[in-house]
């Protein structure tokens, strides 16, 4: 055995000190959820630029951007940048101020069809693209609001 340093009276070999000193976070990657990948890789910076890309998109918008009231961007881009920081980082301040997020129930005053689902995540594509450098990571975060978007439907397709 090629005795290195003791711990605690118990000998330890070279490699045995060598996995100690290195970053735990890097020992256990495979073991981290694609949640902590994204909220590592972009953390609450990167979502809100993120957020703040994709409204700089529905601003300009004839077809998302008129569902939103002309006097409240910001708490607009407020309630998504929080909601993406507690989904991805586990940063309360969306559920203290909002409660559970019951995405579903708030946008049901909004007419939300196939042609609604489509241009928002070509908005939210765009804002990826600018803003995402990892390409792992922004394909995620593409896959999950693909999700999320197709969920928000509350037309049927033959409603067009």
């Amino acid at each position: 055995m090629n005795k290195g340093k003791s711990l605690r009276g118990i000998s330890l070999t070279k490699d045995h000190v060598a996995m100690l000193e290195f970053p735990v976070k890097a020992r256990f990657s495979s073991l981290m959820t694609s949640e902590e990948i994204i909220w590592g890789e972009l953390g609450e910076k990167g979502f809100a630029n993120l957020v703040s890309a994709f409204y700089q998109r529905v601003k300009k918008d004839d077809l998302i951007g008129p569902m939103y009231p002309d006097d409240d961007w910001d708490g607009s881009e407020e309630r998504l940048r929080d909601f993406l920081c507690f989904r991805f980082g586990a940063v309360m301040r969306y559920q203290e101020k909002r409660g559970h997020p019951r995405l579903r129930m708030r946008h049901m005053p909004y007419r939300i069809g196939i042609k609604e689902r489509d241009r928002w995540m070509e908005l939210m594509g765009g804002a990826l693209d600018e803003t995402v450098t990892h390409e792992e990571v922004r394909e995620a975060l593409r896959s999950f609001f693909t999700g999320v978007a197709d969920f928000m439907r509350n037309r049927p397709e033959a409603e067009r």
